[in-house]
């Protein structure tokens, strides 16, 4: 009975009843473009943060890296994003507070992602990102990827969002093991272009990082040269009433 007396608003206080989770995303980030090359990963997005329907932010960066040797990036909702670099952070801080000498490579935060992706998934409070995670450690060069509900894999190149359609079949033509790192930026620039042609979300601003074992290097933001003359774009309904 005295349960029943104590604090009986509580119950049906408006904290109470607030809801936690990422029911809808509010601003989101289109798609991430990476690929291996012969000395490194490159990555490319873009800068530009929807909210709705509506380009509203035009600086939003989207590639950050993580400790020594990774670099990640990501494309859904930019506060979850904000949450995974945190998770991320205190990663890496506690490896170095460790101080053996030795530090996590890529393909241990790949995985670290995945179960936590997985592992919010499960309990029904997903964080709405699909990231890509590229690195470099002792030689070896890492690429992978995760999705919102924990799928994950590694390949040569990845992309997420709309490049998964329109950007991925362009590196399966094009990419090859031992690509320049000039012929790795223009393929990214080509697949970005097309992206930037079909992709009402996309902006014409963009940024491209390479990571190689000295370190992560990420590009001032920069744009395309684009043509809109195609007459496909200046008629795209020919017949129609």
């Amino acid at each position: 009975m005295e349960s029943n007396n104590a604090k009986p608003g509580l119950l049906c206080s408006p904290e109470a009843s607030q809801s936690q989770r990422t029911l809808y995303p509010y601003v989101t980030g289109t798609s991430v473009v990476a690929l291996k090359y012969k000395d490194g990963i490159l990555m490319a997005a873009d800068m530009g943060g929807s909210y709705g329907s509506t380009l509203r932010y035009k600086s939003v960066e989207r590639m950050k890296p993580i400790g020594r040797h990774c670099l990640i990036g990501a494309s859904g909702e930019i506060s979850d994003f904000q949450e995974v670099l945190r998770y991320l952070d205190e990663l890496t801080l506690n490896d170095n507070m460790c101080d053996d000498g030795n530090s996590l490579g890529p393909k241990e935060i790949h995985s670290y992602l995945t179960r936590v992706m997985y592992n919010r998934r499960n309990k029904f409070d997903p964080l709405w990102n699909s990231l890509v995670l590229g690195g470099v450690k002792n030689g070896q060069t890492y690429l992978g990827m995760v999705t919102m509900i924990g799928v994950n894999f590694e390949d040569n190149h990845v992309s997420t969002g709309f490049g998964n359609h329109l950007a991925r079949p362009i590196l399966r033509d094009e990419w090859h093991e031992d690509l320049s790192f000039e012929d790795g930026v223009k393929l990214l620039e080509k697949c970005m272009r097309v992206l930037l042609y079909r992709d009402r979300s996309a902006v014409n601003k963009l940024q491209i990082a390479n990571i190689t074992e000295e370190g992560v290097t990420i590009s001032q933001p920069y744009s395309l040269r684009t043509f809109w003359g195609f007459s496909a774009f200046i008629n795209p309904t020919p017949g129609a009433q």
